[in-house]
């Protein structure tokens, strides 16, 4: 399938289609330029942490409806697992914290394997397990990290599902003690001892580890250091260290880190990367169009210590979610709203992001 991105000043919205392969065309009013694009590498978090979301099968409809081809869900929700049958949807499986410790028992491990993934391999597409999400090296649950691992690996090599499936674990950046230049990134003293053995096990087993990877976090923590057209994809030209923004760089900052201990093979997929529409720093309709609409275009190049690798890449997230803690930021990271209404604009035929910069969008599916 393909898209056709026809930009003309006059109606709303930035579009976007999520599908296995891409050809974006942009054609701007006040200036020409046009870009190709082909890749295979976004999907969208789908996270239910509101009172007001649609049902399970209303949302897999929704992924189907409007192309999305990859789905990252944070526990194995059988009702989503039920519906994702036959769709042709590539998962990330995700463990809960509730579950990490009991997993380091070898049986509990088979258990969770028989029940959640094998009556669904033949006809859902689980790629990634997640075993735990941004645990830190100081959580209790960072004990359990690298054995729950390696029992879900035995479970999925025992039921010959070990081609079709990979184990990792889902870090954030907090991690990475030194970031920048980019090629200086370590893993910081306290992560080390937590991470080398996740890392051996990633080596061994050929699979990649999941990132997550947010530059509004960095922005709105150094805003007299860092540019918004920095951190949107919007600078001219690289900065002194060869970068001009600040998703590549951090992605790179991690790519050195594991090169320091034994990963420079692994591969990282970006497990989360969004921006919020609202309710705090920097937080607009317009900022997170921008930032979704320019990280789907840029990822194809890879980042330059891994140039030409598309970056397998999941945005951060589906619907806006009423139930989240912490800063209000949190409730609203989705492309649609509860409802199943777009939050920017959504075309029959994929997500169209913007509703504030005057452009509009054909799009022709092939």
């Amino acid at each position: 399938m393909s898209i056709i991105f026809l930009l003309v000043g006059i109606l709303l919205s930035i579009g976007l289609q999520f599908t296995e392969s891409t050809n974006l065309h942009f054609t701007c009013s006040d200036h020409i330029s046009q870009v190709s694009v082909t890749f295979s590498t976004i999907g969208v978090c789908y996270g239910v942490l509101g009172n007001n979301l649609p049902s399970k099968q209303e949302v897999v409809d929704l992924y189907k409806s409007k192309g999305i081809g990859k789905m990252r869900i944070y526990y194995p929700d059988q009702e989503v697992l039920q519906a994702l049958r036959g769709s042709n949807i590539e998962l990330i499986l995700g463990v809960t914290k509730e579950t990490l410790s009991s997993l380091t028992d070898a049986g509990e491990a088979t258990n969770w394997v028989q029940k959640y993934v094998t009556p669904y391999a033949q006809d859902v597409k689980i790629k990634y397990i997640t075993v735990g999400n941004e645990i830190k090296p100081n959580d209790n649950e960072a004990q359990y990290i690298a054995t729950a691992m390696q029992n879900i690996q035995n479970a999925i090599s025992s039921a010959n599902l070990q081609g079709q499936i990979k184990v990792s674990t889902a870090i954030d950046m907090t991690l990475i003690g030194n970031s920048y230049p980019p090629n200086a990134g370590v893993f910081t003293d306290q992560a080390n001892s937590y991470i080398q053995p996740i890392i051996n096990f990633l080596v061994k087993n050929g699979a990649p580890l999941l990132a997550n990877v947010y530059p509004y976090f960095a922005y709105i923590g150094n805003k007299q250091s860092i540019s918004l057209d920095y951190v949107l994809f919007k600078q001219q030209g690289n900065n002194e260290v060869g970068y001009n923004n600040i998703f590549d760089a951090m992605l790179d900052s991690v790519y050195a880190a594991l090169e320091k201990v034994g990963g420079s093979n692994v591969k990282i997929v970006v497990s989360e990367s969004g921006w919020p529409s609202k309710g705090g720093d920097s937080a607009s309709i317009d900022n997170a169009a921008t930032y979704y609409s320019n990280l789907i275009n840029h990822i194809k190049n890879g980042t330059p210590k891994r140039p030409g690798a598309a970056i397998e890449t999941y945005l951060f997230a589906m619907f806006d979610e009423n139930q989240k803690t912490g800063a209000t930021t949190e409730q609203h990271y989705g492309l649609f709203n509860p409802d199943k209404s777009p939050k920017y604009h959504v075309a029959q035929s994929g997500i169209e992001l913007d509703t504030t910069r005057n452009i509009t969008v054909i799009l022709n599916m092939k």
